[in-house]
């Protein structure tokens, strides 16, 4: 069942090392397309209807990632970190060397990319196999794992704040904040505070 129009539900983030360990296990265990698929929304941020629409001529063996977001419209470069580069690499290696021109996430008819249903239900199938405990997951998890990982990377600084306002394309610090749960928590402290 899809997300009602107009809806908004509301994903966490999973910890940074939880996450490593888990896009690992999945290799570990040959589920190469959705540890690459974890990794790539986790060291990138991107929307995963961007993600989905990946070839694999656009990340591999590349330093930068390129796109026009569907949502926005706004053309984006990423750099691509090094660990993201050696998944790509070994998973297109374990997928058995797709064409290049193929996407990187297609569906078992070879035809189109997988659905974000069909992510959406694997994910909470994988957090589950794998005894994650989170709240509620989705491929927005990916996306918010990344924003908080750069808040902490960057001492929780409003300077990290402003740079995810950005690249997420928020109206305001404000917002950036309520999406990733900070604010909430800012709120919370206020009362264990008292």
């Amino acid at each position: 069942m899809g997300r009602l129009k107009g809806v908004k539900t509301k994903s966490d983030y999973l910890e940074w090392n939880t996450l490593l360990i888990l896009i690992h296990k999945l290799e570990r265990d040959g589920e190469n397309k959705f540890a690459l698929l974890i990794a790539i929304g986790a060291y990138t941020g991107l929307r995963i209807g961007d993600i989905l629409s990946l070839k694999w001529f656009d990340i591999l063996e590349k330093d930068f990632l390129e796109i026009n977001e569907q949502k926005t419209k706004k053309y984006r470069k990423l750099k691509l970190n090094e660990n993201l580069k050696e998944i790509i690499s070994r998973s297109f290696s374990k997928l058995h060397s797709p064409g290049v021109g193929k996407y990187v996430f297609i569906n078992r008819f070879d035809t189109k990319p997988i659905s974000r249903e069909y992510v959406n239900r694997r994910l909470k199938e994988i957090f589950k196999n794998y005894n994650i405990k989170i709240g509620n997951v989705s491929s927005h998890t990916l996306r918010k794992s990344f924003g908080r990982r750069v808040f902490e990377n960057n001492d929780n600084s409003e300077k990290s704040l402003i740079i995810l306002g950005e690249m997420f394309n928020h109206a305001s610090i404000s917002t950036t904040k309520i999406y990733l749960g900070i604010r909430e928590k800012e709120i919370f402290d206020v009362y264990d505070g008292l």
